[in-house]
């Protein structure tokens, strides 16, 4: 397929890039990108809420700056996950129940990019709370693959994923909490990282109570990821968790054209959770990305899994307890999406006894984790143990243990790094031969280590490039 000329084609800095140098004003850029919404949004559910005036009045005073102001995203469209409250816009949570909720202050990760001069074109899909490894609701209807939108676009961060594959936004802030961002990328030809723990604030919202969950980026490219960030990144007063940040003048884009070194690589496609096969496809692309990393010059060593089956007994119990954290009305609750409920159903079953004892497992399978992979830079494994599944796979209308159980070889790979803290990203390195679906592998790094993981990723981009692999309507 040849490459697209449209401005949509155009990575964010180099959109970011043609704003300064006047090729294109920040009111042409998001008018164009409003307009592929406006064209493709109702079948393929990226948003929950568009905001065209506020974006055109954002793009506007974008223009009445100088041409060369400070910013290298500047007027770069972009959205926000419907998790993150923004001031003055509906926020959902991806739930009926929060049909009308307008918050009255902003995410500091929403405030970042706005005074950074990205555009917000409004919020994007998301399942209740973020609750589901799929995107669908009751207020839009699923999220639907960009390469088959007869297929799941995967969650939570679905909505993010299909704007981005569709060409919608350029850059897309999602969240992760157990694969939320690597699972669309995943299953969308998307590159997608999940930072370290404290990387990016909360705030000024409540700590999630498992420190499970961090907000990133989804990007078409290593270079556009990195820098949002750049933006995102950096702790806030009051902020439960802190990365350290990088030494003072450097930038994680700065570390995406660099070159990594040659590095210890371990990997493993064996999922620490009993009872899952992976897919042929998914073994593939790990053993793919394995070559292509020797190809590079690096180690690549085979390890065990460094996990052991109990941590999704640990996980499956925090989680509960977690979806009980935004609060609903008793006379709301009937709103809420059968998997959600019994999400929040098991949650209160959970005593504080079983509660601290599944945080605790978690901690400890986190510290062997760490430990048993200390002597390796980056671990390869692959990204999920399933290729995309029909949207009616995850019907809701029957046993939820069902559901759940069908959600699982979408997080095997993947929750174990929200457990564990650390940075790990998805690559769009490999396609099936049959139907030429997107599958993903994943990089995880050492403790706060993005720096690398971007290193390494941008090399890998560099050699297998896949900018040219669009889903069709792109």
């Amino acid at each position: 397929m040849s490459t697209p000329t449209a401005p949509h084609a155009l990575t964010a800095l180099e959109q970011a890039d043609a704003v300064r140098t006047g090729d294109i004003s920040p009111v042409e850029l998001v008018r164009h990108h409003l307009a592929r919404a406006e064209e493709l949004d109702e079948r393929y559910g990226a948003f929950l809420t568009r905001t065209p005036e506020a974006a055109l009045d954002a793009a506007a005073a974008l223009e009445k700056a100088p041409r060369g102001a400070a910013g290298v995203l500047r007027g770069v469209p972009t959205a926000v996950k419907d998790l993150v409250e923004t001031a003055g816009v509906v926020t959902t949570y991806g739930s009926k129940a929060f049909a009308a909720h307008v918050p009255d202050v902003d995410a500091h990760s929403v405030r970042r990019m706005r005074e950074a001069g990205i555009v917000s074109m409004g919020k994007t899909n998301t399942p209740d709370f973020g609750c589901c490894c799929y995107t669908d609701n009751d207020l839009a209807g699923p999220a639907r693959n960009p390469w088959d939108p007869s297929l799941s676009a995967g969650g939570s961060s679905g909505g993010a994923a299909v704007a981005m594959a569709l060409g919608l936004v350029p850059v897309a802030h999602a969240s992760d909490g157990g694969g939320s961002i690597r699972i669309p990328a995943g299953l969308c030809g998307l590159f997608g990282l999940k930072p370290a723990r404290g990387r990016v604030s909360s705030g000024p919202a409540g700590a999630e109570v498992t420190g499970l969950a961090v907000q990133g980026p989804l990007a078409r490219s290593v270079r556009d990821a990195a820098a949002l960030l750049d933006v995102l990144a950096g702790p806030e007063p009051g902020d439960p968790y802190w990365a350290p940040p990088l030494p003072p003048g450097e930038t994680f884009l700065q570390h995406a054209e660099r070159e990594p070194g040659t590095l210890r690589i371990g990997r493993y496609a064996s999922p620490a959770a009993d009872g899952i096969t992976v897919d042929p496809e998914c073994v593939a692309a790990w053993e793919y990305a394995s070559r292509l990393l020797e190809s590079l010059v690096h180690e690549v060593e085979d390890i065990p899994t460094p996990f052991g089956p109990e941590i999704g007994d640990h996980f499956v119990t925090a989680w509960g307890v977690q979806s009980l954290g935004r609060t609903v009305a008793p006379a709301q609750e009937a709103l809420l999406r059968p998997v959600t409920r019994a999400w929040r159903e098991y949650g209160r079953q959970v005593t504080g006894e079983q509660f601290a004892a599944a945080v605790n497992g978690m901690h400890r399978a986190a510290r062997r984790g760490v430990e048993a992979t200390r002597s390796y830079d980056v671990v390869l494994t692959p990204t999920l143990a399933t290729l995309a599944q029909p949207v009616e796979h995850f019907d809701e209308s029957g046993d939820p243990l069902v559901n759940l159980r069908r959600q699982s070889p979408f997080s095997a790979f993947t929750s174990p790094y929200n457990m564990t803290g650390q940075p790990a990203v998805s690559l769009p390195l490999y396609w099936t031969a049959e139907h030429g679906l997107p599958v993903g592998v994943q990089l995880v790094g050492r403790p706060a280590d993005e720096a690398t993981l971007i290193a390494l990723s941008a090399q890998l981009e560099a050699a297998a490039p896949w900018r040219d692999r669009y889903a069709a309507l792109f």
